[in-house]
C-alpha cells in the first residue's frame, strides 16, 4: 500500500509511471458501498492517490399550485471530505480531495481545510468549479472566491499560518500539497492556449505544486502542452488524465461539455459499433494505447477518469501497470 504522502513526494520517490484515479461522491441517499466497488478492484495496483470531486450546490425550481416557481438549493453529491477520510483510513491511500470556488465563502473554505488538515489529508486539487446549470457565466458565492488562483492564495496562506482572522495568536501552518487543473486543449473559456498558460503560470507561482490535465485523447496534445507548460517556465510534475471512451453518444457529449478534440480513427472505431458494449472496449483498447506510449515517454502519473464505474479501468490497468 502507498504511504501518505504528497504526490510531489511520491513522483519524486517513484523510478516508474504512477497509477491514479479520481471518483465521484455518491448520489445523496446512497452509501459508501457505491464507492467500495469502484474502489476495490483498483487497489491491487497500488494508486498513488485517489482523487475525490467536489460539488457545489445546484439551484433547481418547483412550481407551486398557485403557477408560481419557487427556487429551491439541493445538493446532488454531498460528502467529499467525509468520503475522502473515509478511503484513507480503510485503504491507507493518499487522497486529493478537491476544493472549489463555486458555492463556497472564503470563510467555509477555511473551516473545510482546517477539517481535511485535522484528518490528515496531504493534497488537494484546486479548481473553480462550473456554472449553476441555469447561469452562463460562473458567479462566486458573495465573499468567495470568482477565481482559482485566489483559491490557491488562501490554501498557500494557510499553509504560512496567516488565517482570515488576523488577530489568532500562535497559528499552526497546514502543509498541503496544492495541485491545480490543465487544459491540453485550453480550457472552454480561454481566448487561446497561450492566455491560458499564463494563468496556469500565475497559479504555480502562487503555490500550486502540480498539475492534473483535463481528459484528451490525442496524446500529442498532451507532450505539445508540457513543452508549452516548460517554454513559459512550468517545471512542476503534470499529469496527464485520461478517460475511456465508454458509450457511443460521448462522441457528441464529451466534445462539447469538455471543448476536446476526438481523433478521427478513434471517431470511426466507435462508430462502427454496434452497441455501448462495444464501444466500452473500443474505449478500453484505445487507453491502453495512449497509456503504454505515456509510460514510454516518461509521464510522472497517469490519472484516470472514472465516472463512478471502475471495470474498464481495471482492464486497462491490467494491460498497463
Amino acid at each position: 500500500m502507498s504511504r501518505l504522502l504528497k504526490v510531489t513526494e511520491h513522483i519524486e520517490a517513484a523510478n516508474k509511471t504512477l497509477f491514479s484515479f479520481e471518483l465521484l461522491p455518491p448520489l445523496k441517499g446512497q452509501n459508501i458501498e457505491h464507492i467500495q466497488q469502484a474502489v476495490d478492484p483498483l487497489m491491487e495496483f497500488n494508486p498513488a492517490f485517489v482523487n475525490v470531486t467536489y460539488h457545489q450546490e445546484e439551484f433547481v425550481y418547483k412550481q407551486l399550485a398557485n403557477g408560481l416557481l419557487e427556487r429551491k438549493t439541493v445538493r446532488k453529491r454531498p460528502g467529499t471530505v467525509g468520503i475522502a477520510a473515509a478511503i484513507m483510513y480503510r485503504y491507507q491511500v493518499n487522497v486529493v480531495p478537491h476544493i472549489i470556488c463555486g458555492g463556497f465563502s472564503r470563510e467555509e473554505t477555511e473551516n473545510a481545510l482546517i477539517d481535511l488538515n485535522f484528518l490528515g489529508v496531504k493534497n488537494l486539487l484546486v479548481v473553480r468549479g462550473d456554472p449553476q446549470p441555469s447561469e452562463k457565466y460562473f458567479q462566486a458565492e458573495p465573499g468567495g472566491h470568482q477565481h482559482s488562483i485566489d483559491l490557491v492564495k488562501q490554501i498557500t496562506e494557510l499553509n504560512q499560518g496567516k488565517y482570515l482572522e488576523e488577530e489568532l495568536l500562535n497559528t499552526r501552518p497546514t502543509d498541503f500539497c496544492i495541485g491545480v487543473a490543465g487544459y491540453p486543449e485550453k480550457h472552454i473559456e480561454a481566448p487561446n492556449l497561450e492566455s491560458d498558460l499564463k494563468f496556469l503560470k500565475m497559479k504555480v507561482d502562487a503555490g500550486a505544486q502540480f498539475v492534473v490535465t483535463q481528459m484528451f485523447f490525442d496524446n500529442s496534445k498532451y507532450f505539445e502542452f508540457v513543452d508549452k507548460c516548460r517554454q513559459a517556465g512550468i517545471l512542476v510534475p503534470i499529469i496527464p488524465g485520461l478517460k475511456p471512451i465508454s458509450t457511443v453518444g460521448q462522441l457528441n457529449t464529451l466534445p462539447q461539455t469538455f471543448n476536446i478534440d476526438l481523433p478521427d480513427t478513434l471517431v470511426k472505431e466507435v462508430q462502427k459499433c454496434a452497441d455501448n458494449k462495444q464501444a466500452r472496449q473500443v474505449g478500453v483498447e484505445w487507453a491502453i494505447a495512449q497509456s503504454k506510449e505515456l509510460i514510454q515517454k516518461g509521464a510522472p502519473v497517469i490519472h484516470f477518469y472514472t465516472m463512478g464505474r471502475s471495470d474498464n479501468i481495471r482492464k486497462i490497468a491490467e494491460a498497463v501497470f
